[in-house]
This record gives structure tokens, sequence and C-alpha cells, in this order.
């Protein structure tokens, strides 16, 4: 065994923990679920629950267990090769590089969308703590502040900061739940897939339609994140050195040459960081399940009570007034500072991860970008980007947080997930087996039951793309006018 341990270690593969020991190395999840806990949750979830009550917690478990499978599938094959999953999305058959321009062109608009929605609720919930300060210098405040923790581009200090925050949100998330928290007989009946109406309270209030799926799509775009979410989960399985990624950083293909001739024991040794991997998925996954769920029974519990719908020019106020109405001031600081939190941890993870994922792509789709910059100020120029654009649609657009998160959960959430989970079932059956060894690949095949999650989530998402989205983003649209 210390043979096999050795020169394990001479081929860059660390030995992977087990038992408890696991948990000491657990990091990626955090900074995932700290990403993808914010705005789909917080305010989402919570004004969702408010319309539909308890009758759509399906929409919860169902968008954060499907895209569950691509974040792990993808972050498997990320362990197994050494490079990400843009690298893996240009191994695509067909046109030149055709998926990654694709991903390129939508998520550079879906970034700038997305972070200027996120910077704007953000500013929102920081005003509703700090009134005295305007609501646009809050937003201006927190872009700062993400800014400055993703400029270093180090996995480590991002992963101790997202932990934190993680922590904050999880504890308010179940404090605000406890206090509302419905009979089983209601939650079990919530996962049963109903689609209740939108009760006619509900539809008389601006800016609620009376299609069910306008209320539904974003709650199931902001699950677990979008498109990009799932992409930077192998980012930060790179930076926490799990199996082949060790000591490789940011910005490089796939090693072929080491990967073809690598030998079975080395396989082994990757295997046990796979299993690294689930522990530090599931906890994602199980983090999300539970706070987007919590803010859900909150909302129908507090807000569906009292008939109350959060507004663009008054969702934190709203929320945190009746919170406090129920439980005292307590319970109002405590959803506004959850809220708050959250709000700017998902703003940090996505500057860590945007510039990340763009940087990637010009890499592999223009000539000379990689060679011309070196990774960190490719990282640097889009952060600087997004912090520009951030900042434009804040002042611009400051007024409208909860139409601009809807849009954007549609456009990040959704439209891409089908190809996404695709291109990743692509990935992991049919090009990994052609970049290992036959032996490697014999210890390192992926089971049935990958196939199986994303065939279904490629099913269901590509279902609403064709039969729901069109007519919600006309609705969204037509109301915001």
């Amino acid at each position: 065994m210390a043979q096999d341990d050795t020169q394990a270690s001479d081929l860059n593969v660390p030995i992977a923990p087990r038992g408890l020991g696991i948990l000491l190395v657990v990091g990626p999840s955090m900074v995932w679920a700290a990403e993808y806990i914010g705005s789909g949750e917080v305010v989402i979830a919570t004004r969702t629950g408010a319309i539909l009550g308890t009758a759509v917690l399906w929409a919860v478990v169902l968008g954060v267990f499907l895209k569950f499978w691509i974040g792990v599938a993808g972050a498997r094959y990320t362990v197994c090769t050494g490079e990400g999953m843009v690298d893996m999305f240009d191994r695509m058959p067909g046109p030149r590089h055709w998926v990654v321009w694709i991903v390129l062109v939508v998520q550079l608009f879906c970034a700038v969308m997305s972070t200027g929605a996120l910077a704007t609720a953000a500013g929102t919930f920081l005003h509703s703590l700090v009134p005295c300060i305007d609501m646009r210098l809050c937003g201006l405040a927190a872009i700062l502040f993400a800014v400055a923790i993703a400029w270093s581009g180090t996995f480590d200090v991002l992963k101790i900061v997202m932990s934190l925050f993680v922590l904050v949100i999880v504890i308010g998330a179940m404090y605000i739940a406890y206090h509302v928290f419905p009979s089983f007989a209601e939650l079990a009946a919530g996962l049963t897939g109903t689609l209740p109406a939108v009760p006619e309270w509900a539809s008389a209030t601006e800016g609620v339609g009376d299609s069910t799926w306008q209320e539904i799509l974003p709650v199931l775009g902001w699950g677990a994140g979008g498109f990009a979410s799932q992409v930077w989960y192998t980012y930060w399985v790179i930076g926490a050195g799990y199996g082949a990624t060790a000591g490789r950083g940011y910005g490089k293909s796939a090693d072929l040459t080491h990967l073809r001739a690598m030998p079975r024991r080395t396989a082994q040794c990757i295997k046990g960081w796979c299993r690294t991997l689930y522990v530090d998925s599931t906890i994602a996954m199980v983090l999300g399940i539970l706070v987007t769920g919590a803010f859900l029974v909150a909302g129908a519990g507090i807000l569906g009570v009292e008939r109350m719908v959060p507004q663009n020019d008054n969702m934190a106020e709203v929320l945190s007034e009746v919170f406090a109405r129920r439980w005292d001031k307590a319970g109002g600081f405590v959803f506004k500072l959850c809220g708050a939190v959250a709000m700017v941890s998902t703003l940090m993870g996505q500057l860590a991860g945007w510039p990340r994922l763009l940087a990637d792509s010009c890499r592999i789709c223009i000539p000379g970008f990689d060679r011309r910059l070196v990774w960190k100020r490719q990282f640097h120029l889009f952060l600087i980007l997004f912090f520009c654009t951030s900042v434009l649609v804040v002042c611009c657009l400051g007024t409208q947080p909860i139409s601009l998160l809807k849009v954007a959960s549609i456009l990040e959430g959704i439209l891409l997930i089908a190809l996404q989970a695709a291109a990743v079932a692509f990935g992991l059956f049919i090009v990994m087996p052609r970049m290992l060894s036959k032996e490697a690949y014999e210890v390192l095949k992926p089971g049935w039951i990958f196939a199986a999650g994303l065939l279904g989530t490629f099913a269901f998402y590509g279902y609403l793309c064709v039969t729901q989205v069109p007519q919600v983003l006309l609705d969204i649209f037509r109301m915001a006018r």
C-alpha cells in the first residue's frame, strides 16, 4: 500500500481522504451552495410561496435535484481528466468550437443581466437594514465588497468567506421556517406535482399574472443555480485540487499524454476522490433544498396568510415588515440580514465564476487570447467589466429587482440547461473513454445513475423550453412595461 501511495504522489494525484476525513476537504460545495442560495431563495421562493403556497414545494425539490446531476457529472469528468466543463464542451462533435461560442455569447449577456440584478437586490436588502443610505449606494457597496473578495482569484479565500455566509443563511432560513412550519400532510401534498391556480387576490396585484408557470419557472430556473453555476462547480473542484486537478490551476485543457498512459493504481486513487466529490456535491444539494424550501414555506405561512405579494419598489420592506409583525423586530431583522447575506454571497460567487468561464471561452475561441494575457490578467479584466456593467444596471434599473431576477432566472437557469445536460452526458460517456487509458477507464467508468439523471434533466428542461418559456417571457415583459 505504501508503494502505491508513493507512485500516486509521483503522478501528482494525492491520496483521497476516507471516512470522516472527507469532511475536512469539503469546500467546493460551500462555494456552490453560497453562490446559488441567493435571489431565487430569498425573493423568488418566498414570493412564490406567498402566491401559490406549499403546493409547489415539488418545484424546489425537482429543480435542485435535476441540476445536481449536471453539477456532479460535470465535476466527476473534471476530477478524472483535470479540465473544467468549458474545455469538455470544446470536445463536442460538429463545427469547431460551436458549443463554446454559444456559451460565450449567451453567458456574456446573462452575466451582465444577472450580476446587475443581484447587485440591485443586494442594495434593496442592505437599504432596509440601513435606511439612511440610498438604495443605489447600498448596491454599489455590495458590488465593491464582492469584487474585493473575488479579486485575489484564490479558492481558499472564497471558500472561507462563502462558508461563513452559508452558515448565516442556513441558520436564518431554519429560524424563519420553524415559526410557520406546516403539517407533514401539507408538505407531502406539496410534493405531488400539482399546479394550483393563481388565487384571485394575488392576480389582482400589480406584477402578478394569471399563469401559474410564470411564478414556478423562476423557482425552477434559480434552483441549484443556472447553467453557469454547474460550470463553476468544476472550477471550485479544480481550486480544491480533487483527483487529477491537483496542482494544475485554471485555464488549462487536459494533459492527454498523461491521461492515455494512466495506470490502474492512479485511476483507483482518483476514484477515491470521486467518492469525496459525491459527499461534497450532496451537501450542496441538501442545503439548496432545505434553504429554498424554508423560504417558500415562510412565504406561504406569512405572506400568503396576510395576502401580500412583495413588489419591485417595496420588496425588502414588505417582507421584513410582515415578518416583524409576526415575531416582533427580531424576525424582521433576521429576514433582512439573511436576505442581504444571501444576495451578496451569490454576487461574490458570480463575480468569481463568470470571469473564469468567459476567460476559458475566449482562450478556446479566440486565437492568441491566452498567449497575450496571463490567466490572472484575463480574470481581472472580466471582473472589471462586470463591475462596470453592474454599476450601470444598479444606477439605471435599480427600481426593478424582481422583474430583473425573474427574467435572469429563465435566461440563465432554463434555456441552456437541456443542452448542458446533453453535452455533459456526451462528455462523460463518449469523450472521457477516449481520453483515458483502457485500464484507467475500467476503474473510472461512470455508472448508469449518471445517465438516468442527465436524461431526466434534459427531458424536463427541454419540455419547459418548448412549451412554457416563450409565453412566460412575453408575459413578464408585458407586465414590466
